[in-house]
């Protein structure tokens, strides 16, 4: 009688555990993974694990190593001898690293030395500041140096006032050595002032140790060039975009071979994120958005054969596949979410199809939570398209019960809205404070083919915005949806939506919330930093009277001429080094909804750039959110 009590006491305290949902307190204690790569021996991956402190204000990070088959990890102090340093040179006599070098006077002191307490900054063009840092001179440059200890480095951009690795989130990725050990290749976009500002041509230039001269290897191409990386044949391959301003056109791989350079991914629908080559150098295996998620693809490589190239999926499911790391036998190495789990490890077999956990850093701390569950829909756009829409449900969901429900607006605005785990933007947090979260794919998200992606380019007002109502009318029909209490909710383009909609929603929508959103597309193109994004997605500058896209862009498509239509409560977030979203935007909006009477709010976070990364003010901004929600929806 005892055992069969005990075992009931058990389950049911198994149960209530069960019914545990994610919290914000509980979100900032995740680990944090990211993969360094394999090891030496290739029998083990090598993980770093960041976990946030709320009580310090900081992350602390350990590092760890795991069977590539799976199996208990184990903790380690260093890399040094595990891992392989891409950075050695192939025949392991030299080293390439990167150091920021002094070159440009911008200090009042750098030109009148005798005022060392001036801190004035004088400019005379444009990339004065740049996401969240203002420009004092100094420049990110590529050094190489003997491998040896006490060896002097060499500075492969000695004099030149360009970056690389390129701000503000290059790192060592942005340079590689050759096989035969005698060049360095790396990425750089070779502008300054003005002309940086206002393009996106960044070049993979090859630096000959011997001769020391630097050779342009992408002179041809206008756009982005990217991620350069060798076979193991020996071919030189990257990413590439073709135009020049255009930071979200189509990326494709490029591949150069005896010379002639051959683009694998012209005639796919896609666009990729991240590439790697197989061991044998004949097929590359890259990540691409594809139908609200993103999965793995490989592509042969022909070389200068008539044989076809053949783009293939290899993966699909409800879950993104992320960084690449390496192979193991019949084995890819990658990472992998979805709405419900952080980033872990996992392996995927290419000849089985089959997938198995790695890492298993929140593993136990997902088991405790009742989890959201999310659903794919389509829905019949306006101009008759189908639109997927993700709508993301709350643990222990109820169809007979009404749930107030919150349309994210997704920014970028081409980045894709996918199965990814956020740490703010957390939907499995939304719907564990019991809201429905309707996400849509609306126009301007890849991996729906390009067309759907570019149209929101010079359109930011027009058929997105329906996109965003179709989805959220359709999903009100549901039963299970309070019609009464529809919140809007999004950052940075999704902030610009949030004003939009707030000016042309007709009552739809109870509440709103923006995060570093712009609210005012002509002193937007003044104050931020990447001119050349403005450029291209407004169609020009406001100055010209006689262009009739930008015109739009600067009079029907900007938020502030709708404020007269604002009519709910709003809550604006704004970072003060936030230099892409600069703060005018979040105070204009600000002071519009305070003077026309409208209930808001303004959170201001000071030290915090586009994002929130400082473990208290993430908490800071969850308290927010939803103390705003418990107060208007």
């Amino acid at each position: 009688m005892k055992k069969v009590v005990v075992t009931t006491l058990i389950m049911m305290s198994l149960n209530a555990i069960g019914q545990n949902v994610m919290s914000p307190e509980l979100l900032w204690k995740l680990g944090r993974v990211t993969p360094l790569g394999l090891s030496k021996d290739e029998k083990n991956i090598v993980y770093k694990v960041s976990t946030p402190s709320v009580a310090d204000n900081k992350s602390t990070s350990k590092l760890y190593i795991i069977p590539v088959n799976g199996g208990n990890a184990t903790e380690i102090k260093d890399t040094k001898d595990v891992l392989k340093d891409k950075n050695i040179s192939p025949n392991g006599k030299f080293v390439v690293y990167n150091e920021e070098v002094k070159i440009d006077k911008v200090l009042g002191k750098d030109f009148y030395p005798s005022l060392d307490k001036s801190d004035a900054q004088i400019y005379d063009g444009l990339d004065y500041r740049h996401w969240d840092t203002w420009n004092e001179g100094k420049f990110n440059h590529v050094f190489y140096k003997e491998n040896k200890d006490g060896a002097k480095g060499i500075d492969v951009l000695k004099g030149e006032t360009f970056d690389s690795p390129q701000k503000p989130f290059g790192g060592d990725e942005d340079y590689i050595w050759s096989p035969d050990s005698k060049s360095i290749f790396y990425v750089c976009k070779k502008k300054a002032g003005t002309a940086y500002a206002i393009s996106t041509n960044t070049d993979i230039y090859e630096y000959n140790l011997e001769t020391q001269k630097t050779t342009n290897k992408t002179e041809g191409n206008l756009g982005y060039d990217t991620a350069p990386q060798f076979s193991p044949t020996g071919n030189l391959s990257w990413l590439q975009m073709k135009r020049d301003g255009y930071e979200s056109d189509k990326n494709d791989i490029i591949v150069e071979f005896k010379g002639i350079k051959t683009n694998l991914t012209a005639n796919w629908d896609g666009t990729v994120d991240n590439f790697i080559w197989s061991k044998d150098g004949k097929t590359v295996f890259f990540v691409a958005p594809i139908d609200g998620t993103k999965q793995l693809f490989s592509v042969n490589f022909p070389g200068l054969t008539k044989i076809a190239i053949n783009v293939r999926q290899l993966t699909n499911g409800d879950f993104d596949v992320n960084d690449l790391v390496g192979f193991a036998g019949d084995e890819i190495i990658v990472t992998r979410t979805d709405m419900n789990h952080a980033g872990e490890i996992y392996s995927f077999n290419l000849k089985k199809n089959t997938w198995k956990q790695i890492s298993n850093v929140n593993t136990g701390t997902y088991k405790t939570l009742a989890l959201s569950k999310t659903e794919k829909r389509y829905v019949t756009t306006t101009d008759g398209k189908k639109m997927l829409v993700w709508v993301i449900l709350p643990p222990n969901f109820d169809a007979s019960k009404k749930y107030p429900t919150l349309l994210f607006c997704q920014g970028g605005p081409q980045s894709p809205l996918t199965q990814s785990y956020s740490f703010r933007w957390n939907f499995s947090l939304m719907a564990a404070k019991g809201y429905v979260v309707v996400a849509p794919n609306r126009r301007g998200m890849p991996g729906h083919g390009v067309e759907w992606n570019e149209q929101i380019s010079k359109d930011w007002g027009g058929q997105v915005m329906d996109d965003y109502l179709s989805a959220i009318d359709d999903v009100a029909k549901e039963s299970y949806i309070d019609k009464t209490r529809l919140g809007c909710v999004g950052a940075s383009y999704g902030g610009y939506s949030v004003f939009y909609l707030a000016g042309i929603h007709k009552n739809r929508f109870k509440t709103f919330i923006a995060h570093d959103g712009v609210f005012n597309t002509v002193s937007m193109l003044g104050t931020t930093e990447e001119v050349f994004f403005n450029n291209w997605d407004f169609g020009g500058p406001y100055w010209e009277k006689d262009n009739a896209v930008a015109q739009k862009a600067y009079t029907t498509f900007n938020p502030a001429t709708l404020v007269q239509n604002w009519n709910k409560p709003i809550l604006i977030f704004q970072g003060g080094k936030d230099f892409r979203v600069p703060i005018g935007q979040g105070q204009e909006a600000f002071q519009a909804a305070q003077l026309r009477g409208i209930k808001s709010r303004f959170v201001y976070f000071p030290d915090e750039n586009h994002w929130v990364l400082k473990p208290q003010n993430a908490q800071v901004w969850q308290g927010e959110f939803f103390k705003w929600l418990d107060e208007t929806l």
